[in-house]
């Protein structure tokens, strides 16, 4: 019993990360996820894990800690001799001077308060990623607690288009939402969007599974029943939810999950495989183009590509000023309220994100943090490959590529992974990817008479 209770921490956590971090604007909700990561955290690093980490998992912990210590140095405070002579930083020494005051030791950051509540985000990914590991997990009650999650978010999303007055309905989560889409529990409709499609690989891997097994028909009819059910509310949730992304890249997603489901050797794979790289690059033209609010078919096409454009350029502009340590995390908007186009400036429309977050990375660390999204994207892919290679891969790994890949392309036009949700599904993708193996099939109690009549799942 006190097994199984330790392999729910993960799952249930994760449900939890769904239905509470969807926005930065929910403060004692983030709060509350961040407090319960830091005793997770806590209790992994003391427990006696059952199985020590392999080369590739401690790759990935090594680059973790390498981005970690990136932002720790970005609060060391620096002498005047050395911060002013950084990228970026002459106006705040011209401005000491013109006030007579001599300039003090300042850090890298240029808001080190930001940077530290920013370090305080990574506390749920990281907490999901230690107690899948160290504690210990189904890898089936983790896509089980995904699915609810999105289940649960669509059912919500159902709720909040069928309200007469969006605005003022109680549906919505949050004060700032893209009112009148089905945002469940995010705030913003992409953001939905991309759980519904990362769901996608997820619920194919659960009908492999079964289908891997001993044949069952009663067991089989269930499982393609379930994920009938489920793919037919994911529709319905992408339907619902308006935005581009999950139009643009559930079709490409849903191709490559079925790879999960063609035989290794079958020569289909290479096209199946072809056919959806061909559509994710479309997709990702259609969703650059598409309007930075949210909801794809509901503005001007025109004006959003004006927008992302010079959002893009003004982030680019202020990223090379500030070479070659950065901003500081947790920064951007404040650095770019100073180099946005001022005689255009719309005080409704505030710009809190770059829409592209390895642009927005290079603003905020500089080369440092280039390097390790560097070195990350390396073990991923070199871990992606040997999940899709490896004859005792894992279908859920498999999976977990194909949901991540997702994850980490629409962070070129969004910035999904800054919600406690979305970077928590994320962790779970990168916990599956490291654990690729199959795990080994667990023994039958010998005294047990009659066979089992519900659905199994691996």
């Amino acid at each position: 019993m006190a097994s199984r209770l330790r392999q729910a921490v993960a799952p249930l956590y994760l449900l939890l990360c769904l239905l509470l971090g969807g926005s930065v604007q929910g403060i004692w909700a983030n709060m509350l996820l961040q407090l319960i990561g830091i005793g997770l955290l806590a209790w992994a690093g003391l427990a006696r894990s059952s199985e020590p980490l392999d080369r590739i998992q401690k790759q990935l912990v090594l680059v973790v800690l390498l981005g970690l210590l990136v932002m720790l140095l970005q609060l060391i405070p620096l002498p005047p001799a050395v911060w002013e002579k950084l990228g970026g930083r002459e106006p705040i020494a011209e401005g000491f001077r013109l006030l007579g005051i001599a300039a003090p030791w300042q850090p890298l950051s240029l808001a080190p308060y930001d940077t530290l509540a920013a370090m305080f985000t990574l506390v749920p990914p990281l907490a999901l990623l230690a107690a899948a590991w160290r504690l210990g997990t189904r890898k089936s009650w983790l896509v089980l607690a995904l699915l609810a999650g999105m289940l649960a978010g669509t059912l919500l999303g159902a709720l909040q288009v069928s309200s007469p007055d969006a605005e003022n309905s109680g549906w919505y989560l949050y004060s700032f939402s893209n009112f009148g889409a089905a945002t469940g529990f995010f705030a913003n409709a992409n953001h939905m969007a991309i759980l519904l499609v990362v769901s996608v690989p997820f619920l194919i891997a659960l009908l492999a599974s079964v289908r891997s097994g001993k044949r069952n028909v009663q067991r089989e009819s269930a499982a393609i029943a379930m994920v009938a059910g489920a793919a037919l509310v994911i529709a319905v949730g992408i339907a619902l939810n308006g935005s581009l992304a999950g139009y643009g890249l559930a079709v490409p997603v849903a191709v490559a999950s079925a790879l999960l489901l063609v035989p290794r050797r079958s020569p289909a794979r290479r096209w199946v495989a072809l056919g959806s790289g061909v559509l994710l690059a479309a997709a990702v033209v259609a969703i650059a183009v598409s309007p930075v609010g949210g909801s794809g078919f509901r503005s001007s096409a025109t004006t959003s590509v004006q927008t992302r454009e010079q959002m893009a350029r003004t982030s680019a502009g202020a990223a090379a000023d500030f070479m070659p340590f950065g901003s500081g995390v947790g920064t951007f908007e404040r650095v770019y309220q100073l180099y946005e186009d001022h005689d255009r400036f719309d005080v409704t429309a505030v710009v809190n994100h770059a829409h592209d977050d390895y642009l927005e990375l290079a603003l905020e660390t500089g080369i440092p943090g280039l390097l390790v999204l560097l070195l990350f994207l390396a073990w991923w892919v070199r871990a992606s490959w040997r999940a899709w290679t490896a004859p005792d891969a894992d279908l859920y790994a498999r999976a977990a590529v194909i949901a991540s890949a997702a994850i980490l392309i629409h962070s070129l036009v969004d910035f999904p992974l800054r919600t406690a949700a979305i970077s928590a599904c994320f962790a779970m993708c990168l916990a599956l990817i490291a654990q690729h193996r199959r795990p080994p099939p667990e023994a039958k109690d010998g005294s047990t008479l009659w066979p089992t009549r519900h659905v199994v799942l691996g």
